[in-house]
C-alpha cells in the first residue's frame, strides 16, 4: 500500500492513496492554516472508526443480523505536553440498529472487531489505552 501527501499551500495538502481516492488535510488557522480539511490526527481517530465498522457490518452480515443503521463514536485524549501530543485514550461506541438484532451477535461482532481483526485499533493498542462498548437499537417509527 502507497500514499502520496502533497502540499497544497499553507498548512494545506492533499493525500492520495493506491486506491485513487483523495483527502484534503489542513492544520488550525493558529498554525497557518485555513481549516479547509481534517488535521492528521483527526484522520487518524476517524481511520480507526472506519477500519472497526467495516469489520462489525462484514461479522453482523456474516450472522445474518438485520442491521438498519450503525455508526461508531471516537472520542480521544491527547498527551498534555507539547509535542508528540499523541493519543493517551481512545473510546469507542458502537450504536446498532436492527428490529430483532441479538445484542450477544452484537457483541461478538464489536469484541472480534476490536480485539482481534481491525488492523488501526492493532496498530494503536500498545501506545493508546483503548477501551468500547455498543448498544443496540430498535429502529424508529
Amino acid at each position: 500500500m502507497k500514499a502520496r501527501v502533497k502540499w497544497v499551500d499553507g498548512m494545506a495538502f492533499m493525500a492520495e492513496a493506491d486506491s485513487g481516492h483523495a483527502i484534503v488535510m489542513d492544520g488550525a488557522p493558529e498554525i497557518g492554516g485555513r481549516n479547509a480539511g481534517a488535521r492528521p490526527m483527526e484522520m487518524v481517530l476517524m481511520g480507526l472508526g472506519g477500519c472497526t465498522a467495516i469489520d462489525v457490518m462484514m461479522i453482523l452480515g456474516k450472522q445474518r443480523q438485520p442491521v438498519d443503521d450503525c455508526w461508531i463514536e471516537l472520542s480521544a485524549e491527547r498527551a498534555d505536553v507539547k509535542a508528540p501530543k499523541v493519543f493517551t485514550t481512545i473510546h469507542t461506541h458502537y450504536v446498532v440498529v436492527g428490529k430483532g438484532l441479538d445484542p450477544a451477535k452484537v457483541e461478538r461482532a464489536v469484541n472480534l472487531s476490536a480485539e482481534k481483526y481491525c488492523s488501526v485499533s492493532a496498530m494503536l493498542r500498545d501506545s493508546v489505552e483503548l477501551t468500547h462498548d455498543f448498544e443496540v437499537r430498535e429502529p424508529e417509527s
